[in-house]
């Protein structure tokens, strides 16, 4: 109880000071280098006046979850034959460990070239940052389990697809849906990239098309609505995670912290 009485007071109070500091620094550079909290607030209520923050918002959001969801779909099973199968992880886990070192921003233009400007470099590009830290994830949970389980398993008449899916899928469930949340930051730092360079709509235009017109409010607000688009699905995914998945060891995180 104690320590919730202190959460109420000491999280205002650090939000009081960083709106201090951050007012502070707008007095000091002014309002065209560093836009003070009103300033940035104004920003918002004309972007919001005429509805394009919260059509670049949800044409961001969609990008990065079509991408997200499709490229954890495609890692996962992935990640679990390069496990199982040791022929194909010896020639994978190189390749794997080359190609992840890659940053997403470094594939745009390929990326345009091959699916064009449309969606599908948007969706493709956020599809290729979530693809490697999923298969790595999950690959990593494959390695972990303990060779006894899989062992005890055979012992008892279990075939090689009865093992997969009772005992390799849920121990590495809590690693698959860490990798999941991780790939879910590099997918919104890969379509800011993306939408800066190759885009007439979305978050990272809007940061991008501000510049033109020196609105550094504008481009405080992008980033604060970037900060709260991740906030909030990160804390979505992690509570259907411990709900969803609670019997496979997930937990929520943030739950944990409250206690």
């Amino acid at each position: 109880m104690k320590i919730l009485q202190k959460k109420w007071v000491t999280i205002p109070l650090l939000w009081l000071i960083t709106f201090i500091v951050w007012q502070i620094g707008a007095w000091i550079y002014g309002p065209d280098i560093i836009p003070g909290p009103i300033a940035t607030w104004q920003g918002a209520q004309e972007l919001l006046s005429d509805g394009s923050l919260m059509q670049y918002i949800g044409i961001s959001f969609y990008r990065v979850f079509a991408g997200w969801a499709l490229g954890s779909l495609l890692a996962i099973p992935i990640g679990l034959t390069i496990g199982k199968v040791t022929a194909i992880r010896v020639f994978a886990e190189p390749f794997l460990n080359f190609v992840r070192f890659i940053p997403p921003i470094a594939f745009i233009t390929l990326f345009l070239v091959w699916f064009g400007i449309g969606e599908q470099s948007k969706i493709a590009l956020i599809m290729y940052a979530t693809l490697f830290i999923v298969i790595i994830n999950t690959l990593t949970g494959v390695l972990a389990i303990e060779e006894d389980r899989i062992r005890s398993a055979r012992s008892m008449g279990a075939s090689e697809w009865q093992i997969l899916l009772h005992v390799v899928i849920p121990a590495t469930t809590p690693y698959i849906f860490t990798g999941i949340r991780l790939a879910m930051g590099t997918s919104y730092m890969a379509i800011i990239g993306a939408e800066m360079i190759a885009a007439n709509e979305g978050v990272g235009f809007l940061i991008w098309n501000s510049r033109l017109y020196f609105r550094t409010d504008w481009i405080f607000v992008g980033l604060i609505s970037l900060g709260l688009m991740g906030f909030l699905t990160d804390r979505i995914v992690g509570w259907l995670g411990s709900k969803l998945l609670f019997r496979y060891g997930v937990i929520n995180t943030t739950a944990l912290r409250r206690r």
